[in-house]
């Protein structure tokens, strides 16, 4: 009994993962998650350019704030206030670190945008290539499948259609036609063969008379006189020679 139930289980189970291991519900859901895949990486190359974008604001901040302290400096040497000038020219070179420290992540930054777009686009590349050659699979899967039942079908005509019935119709025919000329063979055999013949002969003779009758209407013989017609005419002939 256990065996019995664990065997349906197996079974079951097995139904399940042939269902979930369809080809062409894989394939489409490789496309999806390829296509999911493209929001996420803009959003993802987005954040780059927009630390490239505050990169950039921060650098023209520095280099703005560099003129404007290099400016006041030469500004307060003219007017021989070095100590002024000594306290812009410590800012001027907090500026310039920060301006290059700015710089130095702008670079970086600018190199990483650079190559999340060298990534997208191959990406891009391979998504179209795995989605023309899934989409060219799933057609071949649907036309696999179209020609497996179109096997199936004529299976069942092969098995359970003519080539079933065939033999055995051919053989009941073949036993009719047997019957049949059996008794015909029989009824044949039946029939009065001497009343044939005398039929036969009659049929022969009238033909024959008729021919007669023919050549004796075209001239070609002589009509014959029976023998009743010409014992009267003797008698006739005989009672005249005596009345003479």
């Amino acid at each position: 009994m256990w065996r019995r139930f664990t065997r349906v289980i197996r079974s079951f189970v097995g139904f399940f993962i042939s269902v979930a291991e369809d080809p062409e519900m894989i394939l489409q859901q490789n496309i999806r998650d390829m296509n999911d895949q493209v929001p996420r990486m803009n959003e993802s190359i987005a954040m780059v350019k927009a630390n490239v974008t505050l990169l950039e604001r921060e650098e023209t901040k520095y280099k703005n704030d560099a003129g404007e302290l290099t400016a006041k400096v030469k500004a307060a040497i003219q007017a021989n206030r070095d100590d002024i000038a000594g306290s812009f020219a410590a800012q001027l070179e907090q500026t310039k670190s920060a301006l290059a420290r700015t710089q130095g992540q702008l670079t970086t930054a600018r190199a990483a945008f650079e190559k999340a777009l060298a990534v997208k686009q191959a990406f891009m590349r391979e998504k179209d290539r795995k989605t023309q050659e899934a989409l060219s699979a799933i057609a071949d899967y649907r036309r696999a499948q179209w020609q497996k039942k179109v096997a199936d079908v004529m299976e069942q005509f092969e098995v359970a259609g003519i080539s079933e019935t065939h033999d055995e119709m051919v053989r009941k025919v073949n036993e009719i036609t047997a019957v049949n000329e059996a008794r015909m063979d029989m009824a044949m055999g039946n029939v009065d063969q001497q009343k044939i013949k005398i039929e036969e002969e009659a049929e022969k003779m009238q033909a024959s008379e008729l021919v007669k009758q023919f050549k004796i209407e075209m001239g070609l013989a002589a009509p014959q006189v029976s023998g009743a017609s010409a014992v009267p005419d003797k008698t006739i002939g005989g009672k005249e020679s005596q009345k003479n």
